[in-house]
């Protein structure tokens, strides 16, 4: 089963990925931690991506889609969680080819849905208790930068809402329910 998780930025798309992984043996796959791992491999797709992101450029789709078609190759488990994944509509399409070309399909598109003033609050008051409790909050968990980070998200991201919606795969969860209460449901939207 290969599946994709949406949702704004802290709505909990890693933490119910790592459920999903612990539980039904997916695996993850998420660019940022492809891209990181990529970076450090020494291998020469690795070095291509170090020297993009060493200088402050956007690694280009075509580099994504082959982190990507590397783990469909060589990663076993019961199926994919694209995390992070796609962005754009181009992405989509791409993903879409890759799949097909691998004999594979995407089984549902599950969107974490969240009410962005609940988010920002939620990001917020998670900083503070990391900070009280003697560690340290991210440095963009502050509201400018949370605003900032969700116009993003919506600008970029959200026309994949419509595009998965109109092929009939999206499946809209409460992403704000507690961390427990959003797995039962995305459990049940892949059919227990």
């Amino acid at each position: 089963m290969n599946i994709i998780l949406l949702g704004p930025p802290g709505a909990g798309k890693g933490t119910q990925a790592q459920k999903l992984v612990e539980e039904r043996g997916m695996v993850q796959l998420s660019t940022g931690d492809m891209l990181r791992a990529a970076r450090t491999s020494g291998t020469e797709m690795g070095n291509k991506v170090a020297a993009i992101m060493d200088s402050g450029e956007l690694v280009t789709d075509e580099i994504v889609i082959g982190l990507i078609e590397e783990q469909l190759n060589t990663a076993t488990g019961n199926g994919f969680i694209f995390d992070g994944f796609p962005r754009t509509l181009g992405q989509a399409d791409a993903l879409g080819e890759l799949l097909a070309s691998h004999g594979q399909s995407l089984d549902a598109v599950i969107e974490l849905a969240v009410n962005d003033d609940v988010l920002v609050e939620r990001i917020l008051n998670r900083a503070k208790e990391a900070v009280a409790a003697g560690g340290t909050a991210r440095a963009d968990d502050n509201e400018e930068s949370l605003k900032v980070r969700l116009m993003e998200y919506y600008k970029k991201t959200s026309p994949l809402i419509g595009y998965y919606y109109a092929k009939g795969d999206l499946k809209s969860v409460d992403g704000l329910g507690a961390i427990e209460e959003v797995a039962a449901e995305i459990s049940t939207v892949l059919g227990g």
